[in-house]
């Protein structure tokens, strides 16, 4: 009788590995939320999410597995090989953060490896790594030991238990820490909103003071609301420990600092006093966490860490490694500024979790493309009907003349480079509509999309 493959796991692939030293306690599967379709605009939860089977290594019975390898099992009936094309292995191994990506079929297995970009000939079960095998191929590659005293946060245990984290989220803080344990002192994740980056800079810095390496932190953020959502979840595991900063109270009795970098009155373009100098000496803080770095332009936060530049520097981000310049404006060449700064300060991200994966995993809002029809334009529209219009230059505000529109005459490039008011008040009107239809004007929404067909 064929096997399927939940019978392939229980019958062939957990006997093998667990006569290879893969104990329970090494094996974990992770099942991820379920993912939401939406079907005829009702929302759908699927009946199971993905599981993840991932086996982990410990370097003492009390000590944080620390994940290594990725399984994808495959029905006996199937070529071992099945579940691990080149590209989704090295996919697999970002997403989980993993060295090691394994796909078998019960009887043969083939491994991709993370560290040399090779795939092995498919080879016997008998012949799986064990885990003192996997550990010393996982040192060799990252160069450093799990002995050495640089990697003891990756050793230190969640405070509130596994299940307190979600597998990416795990994934970004070993990435972090193993990035600190090869002697880097500079971080950055890219996460997509709604995604706990929060949570993750909670639980870095509570494993890394658990360790005995960290002593004063800051983390800096550019809205009050922002602060005190971090104040709620800092104070949940550090308690007073975690202090908001205000104008009037630079808390230097606590031990995790929380502050916009309004109120550290930082400017990279003046070395005037101010509130960061006047309270922190050089080098006061060992640990530094940069909220949503991507809004702060450069020179709103620099100061901070050129006044610690010792310190762990960890800078959290949900924008694209890249902007792509399809304009020229101010504003455009500032987002690209920003981006080319915290990638020149912080190099490329050490992990990243996109919208489109947590829509996936089931842990982020379906999106929906919502067509509203605004019905402002014959099919042939010409320059007389656009003048007629009274375009104005959508950067600076001014009209545009026919000679100018002449060169950005393309209908696509409407609302880009030039705005056709009476254009801009009907489509807001026919989102406003839309709103009121699916729930009010202020309803809590993750994300609204849409797109106008323009007739």
């Amino acid at each position: 009788m064929v096997l399927s493959e939940s019978d392939t796991r229980a019958k062939l692939i957990d006997p093998a590995i667990r006569s290879r030293g893969w104990t329970e306690d090494l094996i974990r599967r992770e099942e991820s939320a379920r993912m939401v379709d939406v079907i005829d605009g009702k929302p759908r939860r699927r009946a199971k999410g993905r599981t993840d089977y991932t086996l982990r290594v410990k370097v003492n019975p009390d000590t944080q597995p620390i994940a290594l390898a990725l399984i994808e099992a495959k029905a006996e009936h199937l070529p071992p090989t099945r579940g691990l094309e080149q590209g989704k292995g090295y996919a697999e191994c970002k997403r989980l953060n993993v060295s090691f990506v394994y796909s078998t079929n019960g009887h043969l297995f083939v491994e991709y490896d993370r560290f040399t970009g090779q795939t092995c000939a498919p080879r016997p079960m008998s012949e799986f790594p064990t885990p003192a095998e996997l550990r010393a191929r996982y040192e060799a590659g990252m160069g450093f030991s799990l002995s050495d005293s640089a990697a003891r946060p990756l050793l230190t245990r969640y405070p509130l238990g596994e299940s307190s984290r979600r597998y990416y989220q795990d994934a970004a803080i070993r990435a972090v820490l193993e990035k600190i344990a090869k002697g880097g002192n500079r971080a950055l994740l890219s996460l997509a909103t709604g995604s706990g980056k929060t949570r993750i800079a909670v639980y870095l810095l509570r494993r890394m003071a658990d360790a005995g390496q960290m002593r004063k932190a800051l983390f800096v953020c550019d809205r009050e609301e922002l602060r005190t959502q971090a104040a709620g979840a800092f104070q949940n595991i550090f308690g007073a420990n975690a202090a908001v900063v205000s104008s009037r109270e630079p808390q230097k009795n606590a031990r995790i600092l929380i502050a916009t970098y309004q109120t550290l009155d930082v400017d990279s373009d003046e070395a005037t006093a101010n509130f960061l100098i006047e309270n922190y000496p050089v080098n006061y803080f060992s640990h530094i966490v940069i909220d949503e770095c991507h809004r702060s332009a450069w020179g709103k936060w620099s100061e901070i860490f050129r006044r610690n530049p010792d310190a762990v520097q960890i800078g959290l981000t949900a924008t694209p490694r890249q902007i792509l310049l399809t304009e020229k404006s101010k504003e455009a060449e500032a987002d690209a500024k920003i981006s080319a700064d915290n990638l020149k300060h912080f190099g490329e991200p050490v992990y990243e979790y996109t919208m489109m994966q947590g829509i996936e995993d089931g842990y982020l809002a379906a999106c929906q493309i919502q067509k509203g029809r605004v019905n402002l334009d014959d099919t042939g529209i010409t320059i007389d009907d656009v003048l007629a219009r009274h375009p104005t230059n959508a950067n600076t505000g001014e009209p545009i003349t026919r000679a100018e529109l002449q060169e950005w005459y393309d209908k696509t490039t409407f609302e880009k480079r030039i705005l056709l008011p009476d254009r801009v008040i009907a489509m807001t009107e026919d989102l406003f509509r839309y709103l009121l239809v699916t729930g009010g004007p202020e309803q809590k929404t993750g994300m609204v999309q849409v797109r106008w067909v323009h007739l």
